[in-house]
């Protein structure tokens, strides 16, 4: 049975969050093509494996990084060896055992397979306020609060 580019697209991003939540920077920047982007929740951008392996290391090694509570909503395919991924995610602050609506996120995935290899060609994580309107952030944090 041979697997679908939206399983490789879950298990890549599973990966990735897996990565980010043992504040492994060698392991997130693996996952980059050579001219990979990652669009931070301040906006910041690095671009390929060197760049963004050196954009995380001193933020593993300087914050004490909340881990992530992800979930995934959608896998679209975008051609036969590109998709892109939605997530809906949250974060659980050291010490805390519930999640911080001020840091909810969409998170967006798009992953290219060359050569057989299916890499992150963009990985953006974008803050979900929902400016005046506080009950879609609840909404949120309780739909993430029921992976816990």
């Amino acid at each position: 049975m041979s697997v679908t580019i939206q399983e490789e697209m879950q298990d890549l991003y599973k990966t990735l969050i897996n990565a980010w939540n043992e504040r492994d920077a060698e392991g997130m920047a693996a996952l980059f093509s050579d001219k990979g982007v990652q669009i931070g929740f301040d906006g910041s951008i690095v671009v390929g494996k060197a760049e963004i392996l050196a954009h995380l290391k001193p933020i593993f090694a300087d914050h004490p990084t909340a881990p992530f509570v992800t979930k995934v909503k959608s896998i679209r395919l975008l051609g036969t060896d590109t998709a892109i991924l939605h997530a809906i995610a949250g974060m659980i602050p050291p010490g805390k055992s519930d999640i911080e609506p001020k840091v909810n996120a969409h998170q967006t995935l798009v992953g290219l397979k060359k050569d057989n290899i299916l890499q992150i060609e963009l990985f953006q994580n974008t803050p979900a306020q929902f400016h005046g309107r506080p009950e879609l952030v609840e909404e949120m944090s309780e739909e993430l609060r029921q992976l816990l």
